[in-house]
């Protein structure tokens, strides 16, 4: 299994700060080993500085925050994959909880950006994962089944089996750990994954156990290590530990 470290810059870093953090990073995994990949998701503006940096480095990809499931039109403020990978985006988030709790998309809008994305030549990392009141009803796996299924349920059939392979992680999120002063623990993160690996057993078949499943939460250089010695964790999601590259480095390299 792909071992993928991801780093969701949000809205932070003016293209010279991009820049200067993409090259760091680049220079610090020249020697990277096989079976890993490390991707940006850098803000919009300096996606090209960020694959510019990356240009030649094995196993380094960039990716958008985010995308609208249409090639054009009349969309304020929203971007196509067509335009992300022209600026040399290979990969975009769908679903990341910010996007759902804060911007207001729903499963079906979820669903709509990550198929069109997939149909449009870019890979996908979707996020998934339960809110406070969720986890405290005991919603774990119907909310998961619930945001899993408007996704595949929307798949055509050439998306599906080994056409996802390489193509599609799926990133969980404890939106309830964020921000909330709660800590998700081994058990939790262990119970999660394996819902969300069950759960894609069920809606992908076999090909479900080559998928990456990564763990975004409040992930450090002091507990990456932890995380990922962990049942069904392929992986990490990091937002604020990624902004500065040596923290990312020690992430990576733990």
């Amino acid at each position: 299994m792909q071992k993928i470290f991801a780093a969701n810059w949000k809205m932070y870093k003016t293209r010279a700060q991009a820049a200067q953090s993409a090259a760091d990073l680049a220079a610090g995994l020249r020697a990277m080993p096989e079976g890993q990949s490390v991707m940006v998701f850098a803000p919009f503006t300096a996606i090209g500085d960020v694959a510019a940096a990356f240009n030649g480095v094995p196993g380094l990809f960039v990716g958008g925050q985010n995308c609208y499931p249409a090639a054009e039109g009349a969309f304020t403020g929203e971007i196509s994959p067509a335009m992300l990978r022209d600026a040399g985006a290979s990969w975009v988030l769908t679903g990341h909880s910010e996007r759902r709790h804060i911007m207001g998309e729903d499963d079906a809008m979820v669903a709509r950006k990550t198929v069109f994305a997939l149909e449009n030549g870019l890979n996908v990392l979707l996020c998934i994962g339960e809110t406070l009141a969720e986890r405290e009803s005991g919603k774990l796996h119907a909310v998961l089944e619930r945001q899993l299924e408007a996704v595949f349920s929307a798949m055509p059939e050439g998306l599906r089996g080994e056409a996802l392979e390489g193509r599609l992680a799926v990133g969980y999120e404890p939106v309830w750990a964020i921000g909330t002063g709660k800590v998700a623990g081994p058990v939790e993160v262990i119970e999660s994954h394996a819902a969300a690996r069950s759960l894609l057993q069920k809606f992908a078949g076999e090909t479900a156990n080559r998928l990456p499943v990564l763990y975004g939460g409040s992930v450090k250089p002091n507990n990456a290590s932890a995380l990922m010695a962990l049942d069904n964790v392929d992986g990490l999601l990091v937002g604020g530990a990624s902004l500065e590259a040596q923290s990312f480095l020690q992430i990576i390299g733990a």
